[in-house]
């Protein structure tokens, strides 16, 4: 039966904003519109007040102090600040370091940020991964025996939703006498995550169900760690992020927080139910289909699945009111072969056929029997229309 309106199974690209969000968030548009920044009178010390809850309720989340959150506009900028600000204040005190360690199956803005810093004269190492989607611990360890700077490895990928054991990789960059950076934005208020051991961490609203356009960078107080701005201004932030702040945006976030850490547990093990359903319901229908990454260590609403024979493109065309992705950028002629799957060993042929399925939290079980029905009918390729440009480029908004 088609849905009334499109079934959405693409949660880690965004999240819908909670509705619980919106409400808390409404006031600051409207009458609570004080510029946080302007502590002079009641209506900024209003804003500021709604600003410094939100990052209460944030590091209650992570386990940090309040004031090691710094605040950004998402992951992407707070991944920059922790990469490059971290590189650039070692350089600026005459540290002789300048490895600085990532992961090929990281998102493009961390290995990005990682390759810019070579035309500062540091040295981007970027790390294999296992065909399971892990890092081997001992190939970290191999690359710390020269010294390091910075050692960056995402917490859970935006693509298999793969989960690196990031306590052990902190540990072992921090006895190598290396900062540990974690992005992860996809791991907030899904897995149980604590800061401890961690030095920075990189955070995004839109990926728990509240607004986009604002994150945060966890920064350890003790012992400090230093980082340069990327850009000048009012030294906002600790003078690590300048600019003013947005009520509005913050306290949707806070918010997102404080729900997450009420309701993580039991919504996680509602999406491995809906997941289990989703995974036998495919592979009934699909003899031969496979899942890309290990299932022992995933998101639970993740899934990144390869179909026996239709390709992505071709699914996608053919079911318009089934919202999912291959987790790769698109242009106007093709969709990309994922990065993050050749780096997994799979072929480009067998990753055209890859889709990423994330289910959340507003994701029911009818949704689940609707993309079984549209994923396991094999399309007519002489019926297909060109696949519209950026239809599903929305991953590098991170």
């Amino acid at each position: 039966m088609r849905p009334n309106r499109p079934v959405y199974l693409d949660n880690q690209a965004t999240t819908p904003c909670d509705p619980r969000v919106v409400a808390v968030m409404l006031p600051f548009f409207t009458e609570r519109f004080g510029n946080p920044h302007s502590a002079e009178h009641r209506m900024g010390q209003d804003a500021e007040a709604a600003v410094e809850a939100a990052r209460a309720q944030l590091a209650a989340l992570i386990g940090a102090e309040p004031r090691e959150v710094i605040f950004t506009s998402g992951a992407t900028e707070a991944n920059n600040i922790a990469i490059k600000g971290a590189a650039r204040f070692a350089a600026a005190q005459g540290d002789a370091r300048r490895r600085v360690i990532t992961v090929a199956t990281e998102h493009p803005c961390v290995l990005q940020s990682v390759a810019d810093l070579a035309a500062e004269g540091f040295e981007p190492v970027v790390l294999p991964v296992q065909a399971d989607g892990r890092l081997d611990p001992a190939v970290l360890t191999e690359a710390l025996q020269q010294p390091a700077l910075l050692v960056s490895v995402m917490s859970a990928n935006n693509e298999t939703g793969v989960l690196q054991d990031i306590p052990h990789l902190a540990a072992l960059a921090r006895a190598a006498g290396a900062l540990f950076h974690t992005d992860a934005a996809q791991a907030l208020g899904k897995i149980p995550f604590d800061v401890a051991g961690i030095d920075l961490a990189s955070f995004s609203g839109h990926k728990i169900y509240g607004p986009k356009g604002v994150g945060a960078l966890y920064v350890r107080r003790r012992p400090r760690v230093r980082l340069a701005p990327l850009f000048s201004g009012g030294g906002q932030e600790r003078g690590l992020r300048s600019g003013t702040l947005a009520p509005a945006l913050l306290a949707g976030f806070g918010e997102a927080c404080r729900l997450a850490g009420l309701e993580m547990a039991a919504e996680a093990e509602r999406l491995l139910d809906l997941r289990a359903r989703l995974l036998d319901g495919l592979r009934r229908r699909l003899p031969g289909l496979r899942v890309n990454g290990t299932m022992a260590h995933r998101l639970p609403g993740n899934l990144n699945i390869t179909l026996p024979h239709a390709t992505a493109q071709a699914v996608m065309q053919a079911n318009p009111d089934l919202c999912v992705s291959t987790g790769s950028a698109c242009s106007s002629a093709e969709i990309a072969p994922s990065s993050v799957l050749a780096a997994m060993g799979i072929d480009a042929a067998t990753a055209s056929r890859s889709l990423r399925l994330g289910l959340g939290r507003f994701t029911s079980p009818a949704d689940v029997d609707f993309a079984v029905q549209a994923l396991s009918t094999v399309p007519d390729p002489s019926r297909l229309q060109p696949l519209e440009a950026n239809a599903h480029a929305e991953d590098h908004f991170h």
